[in-house]
C-alpha cells in the first residue's frame, strides 16, 4: 500500500540524541564481514578478461586453450547469456535497459570501452585464473572511438550503436546518432523573460567523469546448487534489486536466487548495479563449485560506473533590482557506452532553488566510449549546479548585490511552482540562506589571495517499496529485521531510535539486523536519500503494528476492552482514569507469557513510502590561491542544510561533512584521464587523487530542521544534498580570490595557473 504518516510534534526522549552506533564495535575490531571476507569450502576464483581497446568489433573468441589449462573449471563468454529485449527498470534514481545490462556485463558484438568484459574464468587459484585469461584468444577489428561528449554529438562522430536514433525528437531522425535521448523542461516564455532583463550572463562549462571512490571494491561469492538454487553474497546497496537483475539476465526464477548483503565499504550509488554477480553465478552453474570474484582497484576504475562528464551552457537574465526574469540551460551528459545518464535528474535540479516564471532546460543523453555511468550521490545535480550557481554568483556581482541576498530575492519557498511539475511543500531553503548569512564564517575577514564563495543545492529524495519486521523476543528485547541496506552506517541506528521512541524503551533493547532476500518482502535499494525516510516510516508502522497486537493481548489477559489499554513508557497501562483499571504489563512480561496467550508477537510493515520531502542546502567556503603554482587550499568550510529532522545528529553531520569532502575532491583534483587511444591513464588512487585529511579543514555544520509533514518524525533525507553545492561554491571562491572565472573542472593547479596567466595576458 502507498503510505504516508503525518508529522506529529511531540516530546522526544531518544530521537535527536547521539547514541553509539550499533555496528561500531564490529567495524573497529575487524569482526564485520565485507564482500571479500566471505568464503565457502571448495570455492573457485573468478576473473574477467577485459578489453584493451576503447571500441572494437569482436571477430572471434577462442577459449579452448584456457579450458585446457589445469585448474580451470569453467569459462563463460557472450554465448552463455541470452539476448535480452529492450526492457526498462529503475535502479535507484536512474533507469536501466536489460538489453544494455547484458551487453555491459559481457560484451557481445563489440567492446565499447577500455575495460569492457568479454569473458570470465573460474579456476582453483587467482594465479591460474590470470594465466587462463592470458590464453584466451580474441580477434578484434579496432574501430574509431569517441571520448568527449561534444565530439560524440557531431554528425560525423564514430557511432557506438548503428541502430540508435535520438528519442524525444519528432519526427524520428533519419540518421542514427550517439545522442540517445533529448528531453526538455520549462514554463513561461524565456524569450519574453530575457527581453525584460537589464543584465544577461551566459557561460559554458565542462566537467570530467569522477568516480564514487568507495574504499571497498566490488566483491561477491556465488554458489549454484544441483537443484537449480543459487545463493549470492555481495556488497550491494539493494539485495532485492540485485536478485531481480541477476534473475532476469540469467533467465532464472527470482525465487531461486537468495541474495545476502554483506557489510558495505562505501557505495554512494556506485553499488546499485550488477557487474560480476551474474558472471559468478554462471561460472558456479557451469563448474558446480562456489565462485568468488573480487575486483581490483584498476578494474573498479576501468569497468564500473563513474558519474558523467558534461558540457553545460547556462544563460540568466535579471533586472537591476535583482529579480531573475529568465533562465535557460543546455545539459549535454556523457552516459558512457550505453544510454542512461542522470541528465533527467540534473535538468530538474538545475534551477529548482529559485522561483522562476520563465525557465527552459534541454538535456541530451549521449553515449561515448567510456564505462556506463552509475549513480553518484545526487546523480547529475552537482554538474548542473556548477554552471547555474556560477552564473548566479556572476550575476550578483554584476548587479552589486550580496550573493546570499540575491538568492534570497529569488528563493523558492512553500507553494513555489517548479518547472518540472509539482509545487513545493514546506521547505527550509530560505532558512538555510538566512542561517548562512548569520553565520560568523560569512563575516570573517579574508587575507591576500583569499576568497569566499557561496552556492546552494537541491535534491528530490524518494520513498518506494519498503518492508521490515519487529520481533518481540523471549527476554523482552526486540529484533528489527530490515530490508534497507545501511550504506553509510547510520540507518540501523536511526531506525532503531524511532522504534525505541515509539515503544518508550531504551535503545539498547532494539537490535537491528539487515535481512537477506528470503527474510522479507521486496525492498527497493538504498538510494535517493530514502534509507532513513522510507525505512523509518516502515519501522514506525511495524512498531505501531506491534503495539496494537500487544494492546489486544493485554486486553485479553486483563479482561478489559482494547480501548482501555494504552501503551506508554514501555508498558501497557490503563488509558486514563475513566476506563477499567488493571495491573500494567511490561514488554518482558508480555514476552514471557506469549506462548500461553496466543503465541509470538511481531509487528510488520509492507509499505510503498510516499511523501519524501526535498532537501536544500547552502555552503560557504574560503580558499587561498597560490598564484605561482595554481594550487587552491581550502581554508574554511561551512554546510547549512535543512534535514527535516535530525534523528541522530552526529550521523547527519557526518553526511553533511562527507558530501562536502567528496565535492571538494570533485572540484579540485578528481578526473578520469584518457589517452589518445581511449585507454584510461589513471586507474588507481595513486594517480586518481581523492581528498585526504591534510587537504581539508574542519567542516562546520549547521542543521536546519523544517519537518517534512509526510513523515512521523519529519525526516527528509540528508545524504545527497551536501555534495551538490561544493564544486560551485569553490569556483565562486576562486573567482572571488583571483577575479578569474573557471569553467573547466577540476580546478587543478595546471588549470588554475593557465587561467591566471591567460587573465594576465588579457589585461596586459
Amino acid at each position: 500500500m502507498s503510505t504516508t504518516l503525518k508529522y506529529e510534534e511531540k516530546q522526544l526522549k531518544i530521537v535527536g540524541t547521539r547514541p553509539a552506533r550499533p555496528d561500531g564495535v564490529d567495524k573497529v575490531t575487524g569482526r564485520a564481514r565485507f564482500g571479500a571476507d566471505y568464503n565457502l569450502p571448495g570455492q573457485l576464483i573468478g576473473k574477467a578478461l577485459r578489453s584493451p581497446h576503447a571500441h572494437a568489433r569482436i571477430v572471434s573468441i577462442d577459449v579452448s586453450a584456457a579450458l585446457a589449462l589445469p585448474g580451470v573449471k569453467a569459462v563463460v563468454t557472450r554465448d552463455d547469456f541470452a539476448e535480452m529485449p529492450d526492457e526498462m527498470a529503475p535502479v535507484g534514481e536512474l533507469m536501466i535497459n536489460f538489453r544494455d545490462v547484458t551487453r555491459n556485463m559481457m560484451a557481445r558484438e563489440k567492446v565499447l570501452y577500455d575495460g569492457h568484459p568479454l569473458a570470465a574464468v573460474a579456476a582453483t587459484s587467482e594465479s591460474v585464473a590470470r594465466a587462463a585469461l592470458a590464453l584466451i584468444k580474441v580477434e578484434y577489428e579496432v574501430l574509431p572511438h569517441v571520448i568527449d561528449v561534444v565530439e560524440a554529438m557531431r554528425p560525423d562522430a564514430p557511432l557506438l550503436n548503428e541502430n540508435q536514433y535520438t528519442q524525444g525528437v519528432k519526427p524520428k531522425p533519419e540518421r542514427p546518432s550517439n545522442i540517445a535521448k533529448r528531453l526538455e523542461f520549462g514554463r513561461g516564455d524565456v524569450a519574453a523573460g530575457f527581453a525584460q532583463a537589464d543584465v544577461i550572463v551566459e557561460r559554458e562549462f565542462n566537467t570530467k567523469p569522477v568516480h564514487q571512490g568507495y574504499i571497498e571494491p566490488q566483491a561477491c561469492l556465488a554458489s549454484y546448487s544441483a537443484d537449480g538454487q543459487a545463493e549470492l553474497w555481495t556488497a550491494t546497496q539493494g539485495q532485492f534489486v540485485f536478485r531481480a537483475q541477476c534473475a532476469k539476465v540469467l533467465q532464472m526464477d527470482v525465487s531461486k536466487i537468495r541474495v545476502t548483503p554483506t557489510e558495505i565499504g562505501g557505495g554512494f550509488g556506485g553499488k546499485n548495479n550488477i557487474y560480476n554477480e551474474p558472471l559468478a553465478i554462471a561460472l558456479s552453474r557451469k563448474s558446480n563449485r562456489p565462485v568468488k570474484m573480487v575486483m581490483t582497484r584498476e578494474e573498479v576504475f576501468r569497468a564500473t560506473g563513474p558519474t558523467p562528464g558534461a558540457n553545460v551552457r547556462v544563460k540568466l537574465g535579471a533586472t537591476r533590482d535583482g529579480r531573475i526574469t529568465a533562465a535557460e540551460a543546455v545539459l549535454n551528459f556523457q552516459a558512457g557506452a550505453f544510454p542512461g545518464s542522470p541528465v533527467n535528474q540534473a535538468s530538474m535540479c538545475a534551477f529548482t532553488r529559485y522561483d522562476l516564471a520563465n525557465v527552459h532546460v534541454v538535456g541530451n543523453d549521449v553515449v561515448v566510449n567510456r564505462p556506463k555511468v552509475a549513480a553518484y550521490r545526487a546523480p547529475g545535480a552537482p554538474i548542473a549546479v556548477l554552471g547555474v550557481e556560477s552564473v548566479i554568483d556572476e550575476m550578483a556581482k554584476k548587479l552589486g548585490i550580496d550573493p546570499i541576498e540575491f538568492r534570497l530575492k529569488n528563493a523558492a519557498k512553500e507553494g513555489t511552482q517548479t518547472y518540472y511539475g509539482p509545487k513545493l511543500g514546506p521547505i527550509g531553503y530560505v532558512q538555510t540562506l538566512e542561517a548562512a548569512r548569520a553565520h560568523a564564517h560569512y563575516r570573517a575577514p579574508l587575507g591576500p589571495n583569499q576568497g569566499r564563495g557561496v552556492a546552494t543545492g537541491f535534491w528530490f529524495n524518494i520513498g518506494n517499496e519498503t518492508t521490515c519486521s519487529l520481533n518481540l523476543q523471549e527476554d523482552g528485547s526486540l529484533t528489527l529485521l530490515l530490508g534497507v541496506i545501511d550504506v553509510a552506517g547510520g540507518s540501523r541506528a536511526s531506525l532503531s531510535m524511532m522504534v525505541a521512541e515509539e515503544l518508550g524503551i531504551e535503545l539498547d533493547r532494539v537490535r537491528p539486523v539487515i535481512g537477506d532476500t528470503s527474510s522479507l518482502g521486496f525492498n527497493f535499494l538504498t538510494a535517493g536519500s530514502r534509507g532513513t525516510f522510507a525505512g523509518g516510516m516502515a519501522a514506525v508502522v511495524a512498531a505501531r503494528n506491534l503495539i496494537e497486537k500487544m494492546r489486544q493481548r493485554v486486553a485479553k489477559v486483563r479482561e478489559v476492552p482494547v480501548e482501555a489499554v494504552a501503551w506508554k513508557d514501555g508498558r501497557a497501562q490503563p488509558a486514563d482514569a475513566s476506563v477499567a483499571q488493571f495491573e500494567p504489563m511490561t514488554l518482558t512480561e508480555l514476552a514471557r507469557m506469549g506462548g500461553k496467550t496466543g503465541g509470538t508477537m511481531a509487528g510488520h510493515a509492507e509499505i510503498n513510502a510516499q511523501g519524501a520531502g526535498p532537501g536544500f542546502g547552502t555552503h560557504i567556503v574560503d580558499v587561498e590561491v597560490d598564484r605561482e603554482t595554481g594550487a587552491v587550499k581550502i581554508l574554511r568550510y561551512t554546510v547549512v542544510q535543512d534535514v527535516g529532522k535530525a534523528i541522530h545528529p552526529a550521523y547527519v553531520e557526518g553526511q553533511m561533512q562527507g558530501g562536502a569532502t567528496q565535492g571538494i575532491g570533485w572540484a579540485l583534483n578528481e578526473e578520469y584521464v584518457y589517452g589518445a587511444d581511449g585507454i584510461l591513464q589513471n586507474p588507481g588512487f595513486l594517480d586518481y587523487r581523492v581528498p585526504v585529511a591534510s587537504d581539508l579543514p574542519h567542516i562546520d555544520t549547521v542543521i536546519v530542521e523544517v519537518p517534512n509533514p509526510n513523515h512521523p518524525y519529519g525526516v527528509r533525507g540528508c545524504g545527497e544534498v551536501p555534495i551538490i553545492a561544493p564544486m560551485a561554491a569553490i569556483a565562486n571562491a576562486i573567482e572571488n580570490a583571483t577575479g578569474v572565472r573557471l569553467t573547466q573542472q577540476p580546478f587543478s593547479p595546471p588549470r588554475v595557473l593557465k587561467a591566471l596567466e591567460g587573465a594576465g595576458k588579457a589585461q596586459g
